[in-house]
């Protein structure tokens, strides 16, 4: 009899390809798939019952910001639980291969909600590399629970060629050396695997820390000139650039679209966040799909818009939330670090006429509605508001809904926390994105905004929205959630089949009872007195597997997982 590391019986397989599925058993040898079809009883290690599930090639998150948490806390559980097995960090311009500890945790700290302290620890404890390569053999030494590739991120790179000063300062154009040197820099990453360039131009992304805060990240001062130079290298490689745009500058989007296409030289592998539902303007999400896919007819098929398939539903303590950074009073006020400095400024009585001004505006740029009758209190140490919307109470206290915000915001700083969704709440356009030919499946955000949203588990919520409104073939869902993405990103993932890595998840649609997109928070790995908004569908998702370990199985992790056990591995991308 062949014998068998792990066998994984009677379960419904969906190869990622987009094929039908099969009834069939899967062997596991040496950490590779080495039999689909029936197996005889007795001949493996272990064995799993898979009767009445799904088993699928383990799902990727192509965007994420787990650059400092993949060194302190490398199982990276929280996407493990989730049936995910690949993930693509780097995303946004930030990247920890090159800036020190001090440039790392000022340009991560702010724009993705992460504790200054945290990012800083992480690097400086743990920076053994001094370059990509030596980047990609540190993180194969860490006891990886899943795969890992990454986008070298041109604030990283920026910042280091130009010192961080000098790379945020808007007067300051890089030299020909500086330029020659950060296109060198791109050149090694991509020479040692690396997915392509992360970039930024949002007007949301700003710098933490005493020494420059409330500067913007060092890739929004590029010139497109720059950026261009940066392109021609990914281009000639067949590698990807990844970007935030400038919301409020929709006519940049041209740029983006100019790079990408092809005509008369290779497209340029392209994808922007975000194809999103946005409640503060229906039109938005139409336009986007129209204008990538006239841009990819004509120009090469290059073009992606990130798609998060579920509803955009953010949570703030207080102010802090970086939806207020898109109006001039909300930024301002989160400019102020210091609590009660920030507190007399909210009480200021010609700072709130700017702020109800700036709340109710018809026209101009926005992201969030600012409809304060659309915002739940979830908690405040004032238990009559709880349940209750801002302008509701305002209705009640005869004030405007932006005094009441700010009210209770003084009163209660981050004790008072409220949500509200900016996006996809309407599930026959989440339906549409979620089949469109120019949107890839992405922007969880996954290790960032810890206090802000949780969209770990979004692949498993897709498929319970596929199981349960029927929209699209459950395979073809499956094969949007794995090897289209590993495919467009160059990566080995993604496949179940004969000789493939063994990275799977066995998915249990009895499981799919609409809990999966509940309100649940749990300690931050390696970060003490710290609570992140977290998922929790253990029901759904009955075993994760990685290179053949069993590394999360009906709601309990593997012994050793994140510390003797080593399953993952940095995924380099191959040329396309």
């Amino acid at each position: 009899m062949s014998h068998y590391s792990l066998v994984i019986r009677n379960g419904m397989v969906y190869d990622g390809s987009g094929s039908a599925p099969i009834l069939a058993d899967v062997g596991v040898r040496d950490g590779e798939v080495t039999t689909i079809g029936a197996i005889e009883p007795g001949s493996a290690d272990r064995e799993i019952d898979a009767t009445g599930k799904w088993v699928i090639p383990g799902m990727l998150d192509v965007h994420t910001h787990y650059d400092a948490e993949v060194l302190g806390s490398p199982g990276l559980g929280e996407s493990v639980r989730h049936g995910v097995t690949s993930v693509v960090l780097g995303n946004c311009s930030l990247s920890t291969v090159f800036a020190d500890a001090d440039d790392c945790a000022d340009m991560f700290a702010r724009v993705e909600a992460l504790p200054w302290d945290a990012v800083h620890s992480a690097v400086k404890e743990h920076k053994t590399w001094s370059g990509p390569a030596s980047y990609v053999d540190a993180i194969n030494e860490r006891p990886l629970g899943l795969n890992v590739a990454g986008f070298i991120g041109h604030s990283d790179i920026r910042a280091t060629a130009l010192g961080l000063d000098r790379a945020t300062d808007p007067t300051v154009t890089p030299s020909d050396a500086e330029l020659a040197r950060m296109k060198a820099m791109l050149t090694d990453a991509l020479d040692a695997g690396f997915v392509g360039l992360s970039t930024i131009r949002s007007s949301f992304s700003k710098l933490e820390g005493t020494r420059w805060p409330a500067r913007l990240l060092p890739s929004t001062f590029a010139s497109w000139k720059e950026f261009g130079a940066l392109n021609d290298v990914l281009r000639a490689r067949g590698r990807i650039h990844q970007s935030t745009p400038n919301l409020a500058k929709r006519s940049e989007m041209a740029r983006y679209f100019a790079q990408s296409m092809g005509r008369k030289r290779r497209p340029l592998k392209t994808t922007i966040i975000s194809a999103a539902d946005v409640k503060a303007d229906r039109t938005v999400v139409r336009a986007a799909i129209a204008a990538a896919k006239f841009v990819n007819k004509i120009g090469g098929d290059g073009f992606r818009w990130q798609h998060l398939p579920v509803p955009f539903e953010v949570y703030a303590d207080g102010i802090d939330v970086v939806v207020f950074e898109e109006f001039g009073s909300g930024a301002a006020a989160l400019n102020i670090r210091d609590v009660l400095k920030r507190g007399k400024l909210l009480a200021d009585e010609s700072y709130r006429r700017t702020f109800r001004k700036e709340m109710t505006a018809k026209f101009g740029f926005k992201v969030w509605h600012r409809d304060l009758y659309d915002a739940e209190i979830v908690a405040c140490p004032d238990a009559t508001v709880i349940g209750r919307s801002f302008g509701a109470i305002a209705d009640e206290r005869g004030i405007e809904p932006a005094d009441a915000l700010l009210d209770l915001a003084v009163e209660h700083g981050k004790a008072l926390r409220w949500r509200t969704t900016i996006a996809n709440d309407r599930d026959d356009v989440l339906d549409q994105l979620q089949q469109s030919h120019v949107v890839q499946v992405g922007f969880a955000d996954s290790g960032a905004h810890l206090r802000n949203m949780a969209f770990y588990n979004f692949g498993v919520r897709m498929l319970e929205r596929v199981h349960v409104r029927k929209f699209m073939p459950v395979e073809a869902a499956v094969r949007r959630l794995t090897s289209e993405l590993a495919d467009w990103y160059g990566l080995d993932a993604g496949r179940l089949r004969i000789g493939s890595r063994a990275d799977i998840a066995i998915i249990d649609p009895s499981g799919f009872d609409g809990s999966s997109g509940e309100y649940a928070e749990a300690p931050m790995p390696g970060v003490a007195g710290v609570d992140r908004m977290v998922n929790r569908n253990d029901k759904a998702v009955a075993a994760t597997i990685v290179a053949g370990h069993v590394l999360y199985e009906n709601g309990t992790f593997a012994e050793g997982f994140g510390t003797t056990i080593h399953a993952g591995k940095f995924l380099q991308a191959n040329n396309s």
